[in-house]
């Protein structure tokens, strides 16, 4: 089990900005770069099954919201978002700045 981790470890370590940031695309003079939201996850165990066996198990996931790219054109680079991805990843961050508000406005009413 030990080594599954070593190894799933080491293929992560070299993940890091090229899960944000893609490779550079030139398309007619324009040249993009696309930027996501990339995080991972990775568990495992061992234990026994009560019958003295030994059981374990482990598992992962990912995630990539495309957020948009900077694109260059006549020496001008600006972002251009891609507005889907926006609201997905400010949804939670706009609900939990709303109930944050709220508790603070209702200590501040007592």
């Amino acid at each position: 089990m030990a080594e599954l981790v070593l190894d799933l470890a080491e293929t992560v370590a070299g993940v890091g900005v090229k899960t944000s940031y893609g490779d550079a695309v030139d398309i007619d003079g324009t040249t993009l770069v696309p930027v996501a939201l990339g995080y991972y996850g990775f568990g495992a165990g061992s234990g026994s099954d009560g019958a003295g066996d030994q059981a374990g198990g482990g598992g992962g996931g990912g995630l990539s919201i495309p957020l948009g790219a900077y694109v260059g054109r006549s020496g001008d680079v600006r972002f251009e978002p891609n507005l889907i991805g926006l609201l997905l990843v400010a949804t939670p961050l706009v609900w939990v700045t709303g109930k944050a508000l709220r508790m603070v406005i209702r200590a501040l009413k007592r």
